[in-house]
């Protein structure tokens, strides 16, 4: 049964400061530079000795310009003839990697991000599909996800066409906002034109699953602006949306320095953005998975969580849990047995370790019993919204109510506002509190700073 969730904008405001998004646990802030190229290697190892399929991730980083609210790694350039000897680096690391995994081990989820990966020429996009098919064992029968990135402004009917030819059958699409008056503000001017060019050329050539991005707390956006955009996309009919909130972090991010903070909605605008955005997608009959992500009820991402299967990885929600996620291309991270890995996250350094024949790991983290536990408890209250303590202290071989006996006493400001129902060692998400999940989820992490110092995005 579908639950729709209940917006209450004070509790909102309340709940509303700085927390993990919970795509790890534990999170990359805890990721240090002792691991090294041999722990990894272990972990592979182990990854060989329980076996099962593979994820794919290549970052593909080049943008031709850059957009303002941006926090991804990228390289802004309009040089194209730099894309080539990257993927030659980005070939050199997948040789390495290969010949680390069992062969045989089948590729089910695969991802292009970037950056930009439709930057790449229509000749070098075809080219990295087929070194990755010499490399690893990638699904020729159309029943993998695999999935791109694109930017409408770089690809068009051909692109999308080619895309399904390599194998693609899912997408998303950024789009951000239609609002004139924002793109100019974000420096992404991007038609209507161009972008559902892309979205149909997509379902003509029958990619399994379409997504678009919008962000929310932007410049200039209002309520009424936002909603004629979501209006555009709702006749369109993609199968998801995600619904980002902009972060403004021009400390950390450089080119959020171009945005004016004063012309950002105020925060009860952008709360009333939020419910209306809630509001219109629900009474448009979409589910709302968790957090920011939206899904059509026959959706793969709603039955996953229908039926108790839904995850949490580096690229948000996704209904492969049992995937290992080998990571390649600049500050790419990977989960594989039990660590975490990111690269190194800047093309000088990854072409030179790579030409030393290492590879260009630069950071990780190996996870120990107690973060498997923590982490099995987060990603089933991110994703299912329940957890039963009593089944949950089974399986993992633990007395629930001792073994989180402080966290359920923490639990209990989050009863007192309704967020919650706890009954004996059973925890409820009600729709109240599914807005403020992450802060509930935020109890069980252990690694949080209570000076508040680590740096996260608002919750909500």
């Amino acid at each position: 049964m579908q639950v729709n969730p209940i917006f209450n904008a004070d509790l909102i405001r309340r709940y509303d400061k700085a927390g993990p998004r919970y795509t790890s646990y534990p999170t990359a802030v805890q990721f240090h530079d002792k691991f090294s190229e041999e722990d990894y290697r272990q972990q592979v190892a182990l990854s060989n000795q329980r076996g099962g399929p593979l994820s794919l991730y290549f970052h593909i980083p080049f943008c031709d310009t850059v957009c303002y609210y941006c926090a991804c790694n990228k390289i802004v350039t309009k040089d194209r003839s730099k894309a080539q000897p990257y993927l030659e680096d980005l070939y050199r690391e997948m040789a390495l990697q290969s010949a680390l995994f069992d062969t045989g081990r089948p590729v089910e989820q695969l991802h292009w991000g970037g950056g930009t990966p439709t930057f790449l020429s229509l000749e070098q996009m075809r080219e990295l599909m087929t070194k990755t098919g010499e490399y690893f064992e990638l699904k020729t029968d159309d029943s993998g996800e695999y999935s791109i990135e694109v930017d409408p402004r770089e690809a068009d009917a051909s692109t999308v066409a080619l895309l399904r030819e390599l194998g693609f059958n899912r997408m998303s699409l950024g789009v951000q906002d239609f609002d004139p008056v924002v793109q100019k503000a974000v420096n992404r001017i991007q038609s209507e034109t161009q972008t559902f060019e892309v979205f149909n050329a997509a379902r003509a050539e029958g990619f399994h699953s379409i997504s678009i991005d919008l962000i929310y707390g932007l410049p200039f956006q209002s309520v009424d602006s936002f909603l004629r955009t979501l209006d555009k996309v709702i006749a369109a009919s993609p199968d998801r949306l995600s619904i980002f909130n902009y972060a403004h972090l021009p400390a950390r991010f450089k080119p959020q320095r171009r945005i004016s903070e004063a012309d950002l909605p105020s925060p009860a605008e952008k709360l009333a953005i939020l419910e209306s955005t809630i509001h219109h997608l629900t009474d448009a009959g979409y589910v709302l998975i968790g957090m920011d992500h939206f899904a059509k009820p026959d959706d793969p991402l709603a039955q996953a969580q229908r039926n108790g299967t839904l995850h949490r990885n580096f690229q948000g929600y996704s209904t492969h849990a049992d995937c290992d996620m080998v990571a390649m291309g600049v500050s790419a991270i990977g989960q594989v047995a039990d660590a975490f890995s990111q690269n190194v996250k800047d093309t000088e350094s990854y072409h030179r370790i790579l030409s030393e024949g290492r590879l260009p790991i630069e950071r990780g983290l190996i996870v120990n019993e107690d973060d498997k536990i923590r982490r099995a408890v987060i990603m089933q209250l991110i994703c299912h919204f329940e957890l039963d303590g009593d089944a949950f202290g089974k399986e993992w071989n633990i007395d629930f109510a001792d073994y989180f006996s402080e966290e359920m006493q923490r639990l209990k400001m989050f009863t007192e506002d309704g967020l919650i129902t706890i009954r004996g060692n059973h925890i409820t998400v009600e729709p109240v509190g599914r807005l403020m999940i992450r802060n509930i989820c935020m109890t069980f992490d252990r690694y949080l700073d209570p000076s508040g110092t680590q740096r996260f995005s608002k919750t909500i």
